[in-house]
């Protein structure tokens, strides 16, 4: 019996790129076979140009479908040039050539997911034309004074679970219609792939309730917390010692380190770290325990036990997870390579 597949793919579309997809109708030979290459026309996503428009995908990743159910899937894809080259947009591959050199130190990952839900233009709770009251009560609040969406955060939840993706909790954020989700400790590469489809399935869940979610940094100006995906790293060493947590976080901030992963952590980053609500300035690099404003934070618990990881809080709620990924991976490895504490 024939089944569906859903292809995803990340577009070209700049500053912030967006997820594509469509269905691919399957016969009984595909199940449990490699899934076969398939192709789009770049020219409508930002990936090529009408005269010469074909673009390919190729299947990284397939998980259960929840939505649809029964044996249909979801297929997430890397765009290649008609050569099989990796796109000019794949940032997936360079993550997997740095994972890939650095994987005897066993790096891991659990990236936070904030996002926002919109409605008639208007942030979930917000009312029209107006404001509601100041931030205080809505983190992790319960009731219909503070919460809004819920509805929507538990069936997306329900569908990461179905999914087998690597989703870890959830709660409600600092903003009213603002929340969070949470994906690892897993590799860099799964993380990425599973905060991909989990995206998705954000974005085709809330559909479903004539709503919106968007991760731009900074929904509403003003006094009100910006949406991040704060980035929580480690290694083997790092697990074990305390001197490997101090090597990886002043790697971050030598030299030109600092810009380098800024400037690539999500379009409109300084509208967001500003130094207020509970953020670095864009421009200054610092880390400490237990403090949410500074660029990376040490757990308290990671102090006190003497190992354990770090949360890298820079990334815009918008960034490519597979650059994140890659950048703390090439610029901490590369560090604690040198340090010789691997």
């Amino acid at each position: 019996m024939s089944f569906k597949a859903e292809y995803i793919w990340i577009d070209g579309t700049e500053p912030t790129a967006k997820l594509r997809s469509k269905t691919k109708i399957l016969g009984d030979d595909a199940k449990g076979a490699e899934l076969p290459i398939w192709g789009f026309d770049g020219s409508s996503t930002n990936q090529a140009e009408g005269h010469a428009s074909d673009c390919v995908l190729k299947p990284v990743f397939s998980c259960p479908d929840p939505i649809r159910g029964g044996d249909d899937i979801l297929v997430l894809c890397e765009v290649l040039n008609i050569d099989f080259t990796p796109h000019v947009t794949n940032t997936r591959a360079a993550l997997a050539e740095v994972a890939e050199k650095f994987a005897s130190q066993e790096p891991i990952f659990g990236i936070e997911q904030e996002y926002t839900f919109f409605k008639d233009g208007y942030p979930l709770g917000f009312p029209k034309g107006g404001f509601p009251a100041p931030q205080g009560g809505y983190y992790c609040g319960v009731g219909a004074d503070e919460i809004f969406g819920r509805d929507v955060v538990e069936a997306h939840l329900d569908n990461c679970l179905k999914a087998g993706l690597a989703i870890s909790g959830i709660n409600a954020e600092v903003m009213p219609g603002q929340w969070e989700f949470q994906v690892g400790p897993v590799s860099p590469l799964e993380v990425s792939d599973h905060m991909w489809v989990a995206r998705w399935l954000l974005y085709r869940t809330a559909e479903d309730f004539g709503v919106s979610a968007t991760l731009d940094p900074k929904p509403v100006k003003g006094d009100w917390n910006g949406a991040g995906a704060h980035t929580n790293f480690s290694t083997k060493a790092m697990r074990e010692g305390y001197d490997a947590i101090i090597t990886a976080c002043e790697s971050l901030g030598e030299g030109s380190k600092p810009l380098d992963h800024v400037k690539n952590y999500g379009a409109g980053i300084d509208d967001r770290l500003t130094g207020l609500h509970e953020t670095a300035p864009w421009d200054k690099y610092s880390y400490g325990v237990s403090n949410r404003g500074a660029s990376v934070r040490i757990p308290w618990q990671v102090e006190k036990d003497g190992k354990g990881y770090i949360e890298d809080r820079r990334p815009n709620a918008n960034v490519d997870p597979y650059v994140v990924t890659r950048l703390l991976v090439d610029t901490c490895c590369s560090a604690l390579e040198k340090a010789g504490q691997v």
